[in-house]
């Protein structure tokens, strides 16, 4: 059975019949362009009989692409509307029963996914999309690989290394789960509404092994917060509030063998992570003491 697209003409008429107007408070630009999608399914190498969770499919010109290449999807849509229809849009354009999940609800709020999907490919709302994005990374360690399209400057921080201007806490925290790259551009003109800003396609692979324990990460990523908070200011300074002074926090920093007088945006995700560990010794041995 062969699965028909949405065109620019389709996503209007859905919208009209919905009484849908994209929103600036959903993050709502839809996709108008059948190549575009595609290029994000081939992008993301999704294969038929694989298990892909959408984030965000509003009238379902993505969804339609990933069911297309013969995977399964589970979709994540806030908007009771756009979830109500989806099904039914699905069924319209050829999708198989069974191919086609969707969960209505907050996927900030989303702690259980039917479907066990592995991949993640989604056209994320610029105005919670890395919130999102780590969100189900932390929550659901199957997801091995994706591809998000994202705002230009969301993307090129998310895939920045340690030294890079645009180096922040996004692009540790995204670190901790996995390697990530920019795989393209992406037009303006291919949504609608047109947007004001650029986008582009980010890709990541999960690591094999989990990069610490869950109480390791929530410290790591205190850290992480606190040295981009007072990205200007030597780690010594930016963590003495939280290490115990400057002399506390030096202490800290030399036992993670990370030099006081550095700057977070030189430290890669390892980096913070040892300064974690020996926070955790530090108390540990406090604690302990008579």
């Amino acid at each position: 059975m062969t699965v028909r697209l949405l065109g620019a003409g389709d996503i209007r008429e859905l919208a009209a019949e919905l009484d849908v107007t994209p929103t600036k408070k959903l993050g709502q630009n839809f996709v108008v362009d059948a190549n575009t999608v595609r290029r994000i399914v081939h992008t993301a190498r999704v294969e038929a009989g694989e298990r892909v969770v959408e984030i965000g499919p509003g009238l379902g010109s993505l969804t339609l692409a990933i069911l297309e290449a013969g995977a399964t999807v589970t979709a994540v849509e806030i908007d009771h509307r756009l979830a109500e229809r989806l099904p039914r849009t699905a069924a319209e354009r050829g999708v198989p029963d069974g191919a086609l999940t969707v969960v209505d609800a907050d996927a900030l709020r989303v702690t259980e996914l039917p479907g066990d999907p592995t991949i993640l490919v989604a056209n994320l709302p610029y105005n919670v999309s890395v919130p999102v994005l780590l969100h189900f990374l932390e929550t659901f360690a199957r997801l091995d690989r994706g591809v998000v399209m994202v705002q230009a400057e969301v993307g090129e921080r998310l895939a920045a290394e340690p030294g890079s201007k645009v180096y922040g806490a996004p692009s540790a925290k995204a670190a901790w789960y996995g390697a990530w790259r920019l795989a393209g551009s992406v037009s303006r003109q291919v949504f609608w509404p047109v947007p004001n800003v650029d986008s582009v396609l980010v890709a990541f692979q999960r690591d094999a092994a989990a990069r610490g324990t869950e109480d390791e990460r929530l410290r790591t990523f205190r850290i992480v917060d606190l040295a981009f908070q007072q990205r200007r200011k030597m780690l010594r300074q930016a963590l003495a509030g939280e290490l115990g002074g400057s002399a506390g926090a030096t202490e800290v920093l030399e036992r993670a063998g990370v030099a006081p007088t550095a700057r977070g945006e030189s430290l890669d995700i390892d980096d913070f992570l040892r300064i974690a560990r020996a926070l955790a010794e530090t108390s540990g041995a406090e604690a302990t003491a008579p």
